[in-house]
């Protein structure tokens, strides 16, 4: 076969990836050998490639393809979350643009709408991740919102009402006013930001006095029902009792008393509006005071703000302060520095709302999970300094809030028959609801049309915390075939940002409905970042388009780029020269494969000795490298495995290996050394496969014609062997000594093809083994073991051995001692100074001790130059 000269990653690319497909190697079912199983974790159905995805699957196909090469039954899971919240947003978005409103759509309507856009937009991203060389098993594609995880989800729903866990509560929630429905406390993001405090003016009724609140929300002004004081707080002991009149809609409310209020803050009277702040619904509550809304679901103002009603918050926020400005209510205004809840999905400021809502108790079902990850490790985080985090979440948390106010997603299962608090039954399906609401009615003549189905949707997460077990339809069959033989999963790939969101909820679920983790290891990768350590992002135009890159370097060159700089857990600074690196590798393996290809082959010459014991110490460098990098793989050190393969290839294959075994101009290899070289070639594609798959796979089907059952993504990895620790040790001296050869080659321009003697003082007693080697890369004509200096010849040192290369001839000697002697005088000088600070006491004592250590090093250094230099001078003398 004819080698291109050049590597083009595109073309091989999609050779290789259509190859890998038609022949069905991604594809997994239950067997007798050991199972590895991967779930992904589903990107937005709305979602398009970026580098968080690239960096975590990219990570998830690493595991995915060693796991399959040593063996085991691989299985990775792709699929795609239904993502309420974004994928609403969407579809009402180009409803828009069609000039249709969601409010005038039937359920029915606009889910239709939504399964098209799913249809016509959705997946997009799985298709991206093909490029990147994701070996899932597409055949189990799944969706969180098939039919049969639909069916799932409402299942476990059931179940959970059933047990007295799922329950439906009047209650503070946060409110998204753009997305129009309530998110998890873990859903708000709390951002510090610079607001105005406005002082406010009420008139106490009955009297020209007034007492002055500060808020940063004058808008829900017309929502108050009390002001409140501190029963201990001095000030007002003159206002108990009394009332105020509300500024702009002249209410009357009372003035009460709280402890809560905080004598320190603000004025030390706090306005009370309970249907906008949660502290106040709670003092509202114990003191039976009204509660007016007086915002729309879409954070407009409504009939209780007057004639604000129509306004956007923000606007009328401004408009109420000035109208209070006007009246001479508004005494000053000040700023002032809080955090403020904003919406993850939307970035909408959040606003506390009174809403029937349902919850899932959690404080019981979160022991086991907390138990697996810091009790009995039967979960492991890596790194594991997300321990604390996770702790802190599980042993602080609180009932979910599981209900959403949108139409995309699994509708509750709820069912209503009449107006009662508790006018409703909790069933998989409208028949069985029947069923239940005329037993608890006791009303036999019910029917299908008397009950109204709850129109809230669950929590993308509700559907998310079912994912590993949902996938091998472990809910609705728990005993089928797949999920006692895929599950547990082996490791999960996700990052720490959605640590409590869905890894800590998995566990919960695992427990509840598997008694047992959903997975072992949870490989918590960190955030990708720009050179400015910014988080990417569109705004500030920071983030790459993940495609071009694999246009511009190949998915080979990304990959290796993004791993090189990722440690588990850590951010990584993304920066393209990383996959230029990446893509120079991939052309120095391909280099290297045409250099050993293009040899010509002889069966007729024996093995050189120096072939012969190369390959023997590179044999024991690979084993040892190879044990590093399963120790690298054991504590998900991903990058540093990685990089020892890096170096093993670029290294010790091409840069010693090759250069040691290959033959003299125009000269043939001898076949053995050929045949033991392509063996070597193909443990290193081996254990590079998993990081590099293309271009590994292009190279070890050209190094001989291969079956489909030969392929390398079904290869065997390397078997591990003994290590000979001495011829290890004994190279890495020898490599010192061909370096020195080198460097006085270069520095006195002696052409390689010029053979030059050699001589050695042996004072280390290092073997010949590698004599040869030494030889052959530093042509010598000979080498001599000698006992006394060599007159007339240049020297170096490697340890206490003294190496000579005769100068006669080679050099002008006389220019040589007069370079040589300046290089003296330098030294000399150097050392002098060094010295000179090294016996001031007051710098030994006082200069801290990574400085004086600095300086005996320069010390040392110096002495040994000194003696080296001295040597050299005195051979040529």
């Amino acid at each position: 076969m004819d080698i291109p000269s050049k590597y083009s990653a595109q073309t091989v690319e999609s050779k290789w990836y259509d190859y890998w497909m038609t022949h069905n190697y991604f594809h997994s079912t239950p067997d007798d050998r050991e199972p590895y199983t991967i779930v992904i974790p589903p990107p937005n159905v709305t979602g398009v490639l970026h580098m968080g995805h690239m960096l975590n699957n990219t990570i998830q196909d690493v595991l995915i393809r060693r796991a399959r090469l040593k063996g085991k039954n691989a299985c990775w899971v792709p699929g795609t979350d239904h993502a309420s919240i974004a994928t609403e947003a969407k579809v009402v978005a180009k409803l828009k643009a069609q000039g249709i409103d969601k409010n005038d759509l039937s359920r029915e309507e606009f889910l239709k709408h939504a399964w098209e856009w799913t249809e016509e937009y959705g997946g997009v991203i799985l298709e991206q991740l093909k490029k990147l060389g994701c070996s899932c098993d597409w055949d189990r594609t799944k969706f969180t919102m098939d039919e049969d995880m639909s069916e799932a989800v409402i299942k476990v729903f059931v179940d959970l009402f059933n047990k007295g866990l799922i329950y439906r509560g009047y209650r503070m929630v946060n409110w998204d006013p753009e997305a129009q429905t309530t998110l998890s406390d873990e859903e708000v993001i709390h951002e510090e930001r610079t607001d105005k405090l406005y002082y406010v003016k009420y008139k106490i009724e009955g009297e020209n006095a007034y007492v002055t609140i500060a808020t940063t929300r004058p808008e829900t002004i017309l929502g108050d029902t009390a002001v409140c004081i501190n029963p201990d707080d001095e000030r007002f002991t003159h206002l108990k009792g009394k009332k105020v009149i509300v500024p702009l809609c002249d209410r009357v409310i009372p003035i009460i008393e709280d402890d809560y209020v905080d004598i320190e803050f603000g004025t030390g009277c706090l306005k009370v509006t309970p249907a906008h702040d949660v502290n106040d619904k709670d003092i509202g509550d114990r003191h039976n005071l009204d509660v007016i809304d007086v915002l729309n679901p879409d954070g407009s103002m409504n009939s209780f703000g007057l004639h604000h009603e129509g306004k956007d918050r923000v606007i009328a926020r401004k408009d109420v302060a000035k109208e209070l400005e006007d009246m001479g209510l508004l005494v000053k205004t000040e700023n002032i520095v809080h955090n403020v809840g904003t919406s993850e999905r939307t970035k909408a400021v959040i606003e506390p709302r009174l809403s029937d809502q349902w919850f899932l108790k959690m404080e019981d079902l979160a022991k086991p999970a907390l138990d697996a990850v810091l009790t009995n490790g039967e979960v492991k985080l890596f790194p594991k300094k997300f321990e604390n985090t996770y702790r802190h979440w599980m042993e602080n948390i609180r009932d979910w809030n599981i209900s959403r106010q949108l139409r995309w997603g699994q509708q509750i299962p709820a069912y209503y028959y009449g107006d009662g608090k508790e006018d409703f039954v909790v069933a998989q399906n409208l028949t069985e609801a029947v069923e239940l609401a005329r037993e608890k009615t006791s009303n036999s003549e019910l029917k299908a049309s008397d009950l109204t189905q709850e129109s809230d949707v669950v929590d993308t997460w509700f559907s998310a915390w079912l994912w590993p077990m949902n996938v091998f339809d472990g809910i609705r069959n728990p005993e089928n075939e797949e999920i006692k033989y895929y599950y547990p999963t082996n490791d999960l790939v996700t990052g720490p940002d959605i640590l409590f969101f869905w890894v800590a909820r998995m566990i919960v679920a695992g427990y509840e409905y598997k008694d047992s983790r959903p997975f072992e290891n949870v490989y918590l990768t960190g955030l990708v970042r720009d050179k400015q350590r910014r988080k990417m992002s569109k705004s500030l135009g920071n983030s790459p388009d993940a495609l071009k890159l694999i246009d511009d370097y190949g998915a080979d060159g990304v990959r290796v780029g993004l791993l090189l700089s990722s440690a588990a857990g850590n951010d990584l600074m993304f920066d393209e020269d990383l996959c230029q690196q990446g893509k120079q590798f991939a052309n120095k393996i391909w280099n290297a494969f045409r250099l050993v290809n293009g040899w010509e082959v002889s069966d007729t010459i024996s093995q050189p000795n120096s072939s012969k014991i190369a390959i023997e110490w590179f044999s024991s460098k690979f084993q040892k490298t190879l044990l590093e990098i399963e120790d690298h793989f054991s504590k998900y050190r991903l990058s540093d495995a990685l990089m020892a393969t890096y170096k093993l290839i670029w290294d010790d294959f091409a840069s010693w290996l090759l250069e040691i075994i290959k033959p003299a101009y125009q000269q043939p290899i001898d076949a053995k050394t050929l045949e033991e070289v392509n063996g070597i070639f193909e443990d290193l594609l081996k254990i590079l496969h998993p990081f590099m798959p293309f271009l590994t796979e292009e190279i070890w089907q050209f190094i001989k014609d291969r079956s489909s059952e030969e392929a390398l993504i079904v290869a065997k990895w390397p078997e591990p062997k003994s290590i000979n620790e001495n011829l290890i040790s004994e190279f890495e001296f020898a490599s010192e000594v061909i370096s020195g050869i080198r460097n006085i080659r270069k520095q006195k321009n002696i052409a390689f093809k010029d053979a030059i003697q050699f001589s050695v003082v042996n004072n280390e007693n290092t073997a010949t083994t590698f004599d040869a080697v030494i030889s052959k890369l530093g042509n010598l004509e000979s080498f001599d073991y000698v006992n006394d200096t060599v007159e007339g010849a240049l020297t170096y040192r490697v340890r206490s051995n003294e190496y000579f290369i005769p100068m006669e001839g080679s050099i002008d000697v006389e220019a040589e001692i007069k370079k040589l002697t300046e290089e003296l005088n330098y030294t000399e000088g150097f050392l002098i100074s060094v010295q000179k600070k090294l016996s001031n006491e007051r710098f030994v004592n006082n200069a801290p001790e990574q400085v004086v250590a600095s300086e005996k090093k320069k010390e040392s250094d110096a002495l040994a130059k000194i003696e080296t230099i001295k040597g050299s001078l005195a051979s040529l003398q």
